[in-house]
């Protein structure tokens, strides 16, 4: 019989013969079924589709809503197909005079266009309370605050009067869509119904909202039927159809507002910015921030199937294996919070998460340089089957000026002068070699590659901080310096007053890891002798600074929206103004001779006679430098063997569906890369043994003694 200590010791050695991984952070039943392990870092704002704009709330809610129109997975140059239409839309141009006008009529005779769309009969919301209508006044005395999932829930079919209910919530000044600005200027009666609910809303604050929103009509949208709708829009709009795809424009029953206006449920601030109601592929099973976020595949998700059409690389890559398969391809996705990066790059490669990207701490030991300079795999990640994928960005990054404040904004001579040479002197090739480890373009205007309009080369260098020497040359500190005096400020120093000049960086990073990127822009100022004062605050803060145009300088981000430049040229069109308008505009720019030709482009199909324009508004921005342009990122993204169908689509937002992941392999990986390392603790056990055994023997023997 062995003692205890012998039978610990014989069952440690027995665990390490088997499979048992003991640092599983999920639960057995869920690793052997098709989930998708993610992370967040922090808590989703926005659930609500009128409202939501960042890209990590648009990693849940573009797998929960659908709107008319999605980009083909597969298909390059990126391509809108049907998504929740019938067909793409029949596009009709009026005149000023209401006459039907011939397709190939020119922009400027165009006063009206008009989108005729049909919808897939059929659809049905994902399970909701929010159907159940005696909920609406009413919720039992005890129900689930986490996910309100407690509460019985319905369905009902979707119709065209969800879209035109969702638009008069972009409208709703009660909503604060970050799109209404833009809408205004393309929806007709979009701007007048605005008016209309702010009027009714103080009128007659009684009025629940999906109530308020019934009692108006929006003129420019139209119903036809339950599958068919209109939308009538000023002028030619090309861009206008790649709006319709994309969450803001999906479908919203008035069921949701009616819902969510329940006294217990507004006392408790519940909104659809915690349990949205869409028709999409999953729906949001558990909402608990300070854990995790858990989609599921939604029980009443309309008939789709993987695209069965690739282009030529990616049938090489293999992409089309599941070609025709119902989506989506997985039963749950599971985000766990992780607010620091190295525990997620460790459980990364635990396989423990799917997919990730490569922080600064773990570039090294994930990516190598060849002699050439190309770019591939350590070793190690080879030996664990791990892919990389890389792709530039359709995003910008920059450090912007507000445009309306009086020392550095403005279109005063010292101004501008002032700003082209802060451009020179802010190094971004050195930031993307310290900070993204070399993932990032320079970037020589606001448009990125891989977009229309981006020109490369010599032709498309930016003369005002840099010149051509083989490649993109930064122009040096000494010239910045001259622009410095010719503004007024020589040495860094006010030529009236003789005061060093103090500039303000408004931010909301904060913490360690921001210190040494706050650091290197400091000395960045230096250069020119020029004291730069952080002013560190909240995210909540730093919005509402940029809202009232309060912030001096500051450094900012865009993720393309649809590819097309209108979406990147906009952030600079002075009718987007933030402060004035609410708009994208976040330096506040306006320059009259840009704004007209931004209208002009903006109405144009990709021509020659486009990208002319496109070079015009792009030479005046590079002149009056309302941005240092900064960098276009690059994307490098990890994923093991099991994870498949992974493709760099930088458009589409609702990648999720196409995704296929093998459990059994997984399970394997983690076998394998985790067992248990118990040999130090049975050879410690096993010398304590050899210790005690002695001493109990001793022991015994003496206490037999002393009893004879």
């Amino acid at each position: 019989m062995f003692p205890p200590l012998g039978l610990f010791v014989l069952c440690l050695l027995t665990t390490s013969c088997t499979d048992i991984v003991l640092n599983n952070p999920y639960s057995q039943q869920e690793s052997q079924k098709a989930v998708i392990y993610s992370s967040f870092s922090e808590r989703p704002k926005h659930l609500d589709p009128a409202r939501a704009y960042s890209s990590n709330e648009y990693a849940i809610i573009a797998q929960v809503y659908e709107p008319l129109f999605q980009y083909h997975y597969l298909k390059r140059p990126y391509q809108l197909v049907p998504l929740l239409a019938k067909e793409m839309p029949l596009v009709s141009y009026y005149g000023h005079s209401g006459e039907k006008l011939p397709r190939n009529t020119s922009a400027a005779r165009i006063a009206y266009s008009e989108y005729y769309l049909s919808l897939q009969g059929g659809v049905q919301f994902q399970p909701h309370p929010a159907f159940n209508l005696a909920l609406h006044k009413a919720l039992p005395n005890e129900w689930d605050r986490q996910s309100l999932n407690s509460l019985a829930s319905n369905t009902r079919t979707l119709t065209s009067d969800d879209f035109i209910y969702q638009i008069k919530r972009l409208a709703d000044p009660a909503t604060q869509s970050p799109i209404a600005g833009l809408m205004k200027n393309y929806i007709v009666g979009f701007a007048d119904f605005m008016q209309a609910q702010g009027v009714l809303q103080k009128e007659q604050p009684h009025l629940r909202k999906a109530e308020r929103l019934h009692s108006l009509n929006l003129s420019g949208v139209r119903k036809i039927d339950d599958l068919h709708f209109i939308i009538r829009i000023k002028g030619k709009y090309p861009q206008f159809l790649n709006w319709l795809a994309m969450p803001f424009f999906a479908p919203m029953p008035w069921e949701a507002d009616a819902f969510y206006s329940n006294a217990e449920l507004v006392k408790k601030n519940m909104t659809l910015d915690w349990f949205p109601i869409g028709t999409g592929p999953y729906w949001l099973k558990e909402n608990n921030p300070n854990r995790r976020i858990v989609l599921e595949k939604n029980p009443n998700f309309h008939l789709e199937t993987y695209p069965a059409e690739a282009d030529t690389i990616f049938k090489k890559m293999g992409l089309l294996h599941d070609a025709g398969k119902k989506l989506p391809l997985t039963e749950k996705v599971i985000f766990s919070l992780e607010k620091e990066s190295v525990p997620y790059w460790n459980k990364f490669l635990q396989g423990y998460y799917d997919v990730s990207g490569i922080s600064s701490d773990s570039f090294d030991q994930a990516v190598s340089f060849s002699a050439t300079g190309n770019i591939g795999l350590t070793q190690d990640m080879q030996d664990r089957g791990i892919s990389l994928q890389t792709a530039v960005t359709t995003s910008s990054y920059y450090f912007g000026f507000n445009m309306m404040d009086k020392v550095v904004g403005g279109d005063s001579d010292s101004a501008r002068l002032l700003r082209q040479s802060i451009s020179i002197a802010i190094d971004y090739e050195e930031y993307i070699s310290i900070f993204q480890n070399g993932r990032g373009v320079p970037a020589q205007s606001i448009i990125p590659p891989g977009i229309f309009g981006h020109v490369s080369g010599k032709e498309g260098v930016n003369p005002t901080t840099y010149r051509w020497q083989e490649g993109y040359k930064r122009r040096s500190l000494e010239e910045a310096k001259v622009l410095l005096t010719k503004a007024g400020f020589p040495s860094g120093r006010n030529v009236k007053t003789g005061e060093q000049l103090v500039l303000y960086f408004d931010t909301m990073d904060s913490g360690p890891d921001s210190k040494a990127r706050l650091n290197w822009l400091r000395k960045q100022f230096r250069k020119l002798n020029i004291e730069l004062v952080v002013r560190a605050t909240d995210y909540n803060r730093f919005q509402e600074k940029m809202r009232n145009g309060s912030a001096q300088m500051f450094m900012w981000g865009w993720n393309a929206d649809y590819p097309d430049p209108e979406n990147f040229l906009f952030l600079l069109y002075g009718k987007n103004a933030k402060a004035l308008h609410g708009g994208e505009n976040a330096s506040n720019y306006q320059n009259a001779e840009f704004d007209r030709l931004f209208e002009q482009m903006s109405s144009m199909n990709n021509t020659a006679e486009r990208q002319v324009i496109i070079d015009q508004m792009i030479s005046i921005s590079r002149k009056d430098a309302p941005w240092v342009w900064g960098f276009h990122p690059k994307a490098f993204s990890l994923h093991h063997a099991w994870y498949k169908n992974s493709t760099p689509n930088l458009m589409a937002n609702n990648k999720t569906k196409y995704v296929r992941v093998e459990p059994i392999a997984r399970k394997a990986y983690q076998n394998k890369w985790n067992q248990a390392v118990i040999w130090p603790l049975v050879i410690g056990l096993f010398m304590l043994l050899l210790l005690v055994v002695p001493a109990v023997i001793s022991y015994r023997k003496i206490e037999r003694a002393t009893a004879l």
